[in-house]
């Protein structure tokens, strides 16, 4: 494993044994090879330790950090950047899927373009694994004050170079945590976005986004406690969000090509 142009990937694991192998195999099967796997597993009380375990028997480079309780998945990121030796740092859930050739094309986008971060479009499935033929549109470029508006980054497709821009870690704070991560990274250099879709987003019934009303009060807590606006511009900021949300966002979502 070479130090040069090595990719950190992080993947926080809570009770993922249905799914994480998918997720790990998607990036054994990576076409570009220079990389880490730092899994956080977070107190897990189903077989995923034991998963995990055999994937890092026979692969190196997949490296475990155990939680002795559970943190959340926001900590468990941030305890794997720590921890990472790459010069890039992306992000995969345990229950979502790279394409094989996204660590290639996304580097080499980087690279051409001259970017400190990048994400792409992304694909959706349903949670037993069936894909929706509905993909996520990236936007060509993405501002702060754009970011501002609407989490318009999905995580599992986003990359930062630690050379240019240093270790970022998330707010500690239970859930938006991957949407202050990438605020700050975008506020120091603005991203662009690869419309070809390199991931695939699993939609879970229980899942964090799943919850509405939780969602929009952690969006609060943001825009008021780790951005640091006062509580009138944190209102307006959320009402913007509301907006984009609900009128402009949507506009992303299209329609895969049979």
């Amino acid at each position: 494993m070479e130090r040069s142009n090595l990719v950190s990937v992080i993947m926080p694991a809570y009770n993922s044994a249905e799914f994480i192998g998918d997720a790990i195999r998607s990036v054994q099967n990576q076409t570009y090879r220079n990389w880490e796997l730092l899994i956080v597993d977070d107190a897990s009380t189903d077989s995923t330790p034991q998963i995990i375990q055999e994937f890092s028997n026979s692969n190196p480079r997949i490296k475990i950090l155990q939680n002795e309780r559970n943190l959340g998945a926001g900590i468990s990121r941030n305890k794997a950047i720590k921890a990472a030796l790459g010069d890039f740092i992306a992000f995969l859930d345990s229950d979502d899927l790279w394409k094989p050739k996204k660590l290639e094309i996304q580097l080499m986008f980087m690279k051409e373009e001259g970017l400190a971060v990048s994400f792409s479009s992304y694909e959706l499935m349903s949670q037993d694994g069936k894909r929706l033929q509905k993909y996520i549109k990236a936007l060509p470029v993405l501002t702060y004050q754009k970011l501002l508006k609407s989490n318009y980054l999905g995580n599992l497709t986003g990359m930062y170079d630690v050379i240019k821009l240093g270790k970022i870690y998330g707010p500690e704070i239970k859930k938006r945590q991957d949407w202050g991560l990438w605020l700050e990274a975008v506020k120091k250099n603005p991203a662009k976005g690869i419309q070809e879709p390199l991931a695939i987003y699993r939609i879970r019934k229980d899942s964090i986004s799943s919850n509405k009303l939780e969602m929009l009060h952690y969006n609060f807590k943001v825009y008021n406690e780790v951005l640091g606006f006062g509580f009138g511009k944190s209102i307006l900021l959320m009402l913007n969000f509301l907006r984009e949300h609900f009128f402009v966002k949507n506009q992303q979502i299209k329609r895969l090509d049979k």
